[in-house]
């Protein structure tokens, strides 16, 4: 059992992370995503493959509109795909990469307030939270593995191109 804290960065901590999972398509894994987006305070980092769910971007733009810094990768194919949210985000102000170095750009995370991650197979898309047997996990109170996330997630955007549409 854990019930000593700890200060780490200006934050405290449990000294045990937490987790919370979410298993479509039985359950809304839109859910427990838009609720913490809509508690973020400072910041939002995204990785996404496919991104199509138009209630998650809303809540994005919404925390942008807020003073959140959000910020977005996504893979290539983004660019392409009919019903990507792409255009609605990059309307509603938020900055934008494409990740066109590897094969596909396949991660699936959010980075929150350098506090949360949310991560797993769910791609933010219709498909993943009505038809595909998918997975998303929150953890909570882990600073040292939520650092490696926003570390790869600077790798990732050092590597991508500012999108602009055409």
């Amino acid at each position: 059992m854990c019930f000593s804290l700890y200060y780490y960065a200006g934050f405290i901590f449990s000294p045990c992370p937490k987790a919370t999972v979410c298993f479509s398509p039985g359950e809304d894994c839109a859910v427990p995503i838009i609720s913490v987006i809509d508690q973020s305070k400072k910041s939002i980092l995204v990785q996404e493959y496919t991104f199509t769910l138009g209630t998650v971007a809303k809540s994005l733009i919404n925390a942008k509109e807020r003073g959140v810094d959000v910020k977005v990768i996504l893979d290539k194919s983004q660019l392409y795909s009919k019903y990507s949210v792409i255009n609605e985000l990059f309307s509603g102000g938020v900055p934008i990469w494409i990740d066109d170095k590897p094969k596909i750009a396949h991660n699936k995370i959010m980075i929150v307030d350098n506090q949360k991650v949310i991560t797993g197979s769910f791609n933010l898309s219709k498909t993943a939270k009505k038809g595909n047997a998918e997975n998303l996990l929150i953890i909570t109170d882990y600073p040292e593995l939520i650092q490696q996330y926003v570390k790869n997630w600077e790798a990732r955007m050092s590597q991508s191109y500012k999108y602009a549409p055409n």
